[in-house]
C-alpha cells in the first residue's frame, strides 16, 4: 500500500507543478478572457490518458504506471482527463444512458457545488 501511495503521491505532485507552470505560461503568452491555460491542461491531460491506457491495453504499461501516470501525474495535472476517459468507456460499452448522466450530472452538480460554496462563504 505504501508503494502505491507513493507512486500516485509523487505522480499526482509532478502533475500539480506542470499544470501550474503550463497554465501560467500559456496565460502569460495568450492574453485573453477565455481560460486558454485550464482548456490547454484539460486537453493535453486527455491525450496523456488515453496514451497511457492504450499503452496499458496493449500490455506494455504496468499497473505500476498507470498508478504513477494516469492516476497520479492526470489526477494532479487534471481531473477532466479521468472524466473524458470514464465517459468513453461509457460510451464503447454501451451504457449511452449512464454516459449521458455522467457527462450531464458532473457539468450540472459541479457547477451547483461552485456556487453553493461561494454563495455560503459570501454568507459569512
Amino acid at each position: 500500500m505504501i508503494k502505491t501511495l507513493l507512486l500516485v503521491g509523487s505522480g499526482g505532485f509532478l502533475g500539480s507543478i506542470l499544470r501550474y507552470l503550463f497554465s501560467r505560461y500559456v496565460e502569460s503568452t495568450w492574453l485573453s478572457s477565455f481560460p486558454y491555460g485550464t482548456f490547454g491542461v484539460n486537453i493535453l491531460g486527455c491525450l496523456i490518458i488515453g496514451a497511457i491506457y492504450g499503452l496499458s491495453m496493449r500490455n506494455l504499461a504496468s499497473s505500476e504506471t498507470r498508478l504513477l501516470l494516469a492516476t497520479g501525474f492526470c489526477g494532479g495535472f487534471t481531473t477532466f482527463s479521468s472524466f473524458s476517459y470514464e465517459f468513453l468507456t461509457l460510451l464503447q460499452d454501451g451504457q449511452l444512458w449512464y454516459a449521458f448522466l455522467y457527462s450531464f450530472g458532473s457539468l450540472a452538480a459541479g457547477l451547483l457545488a461552485v456556487w453553493i460554496g461561494i454563495t455560503l462563504i459570501k454568507m459569512l
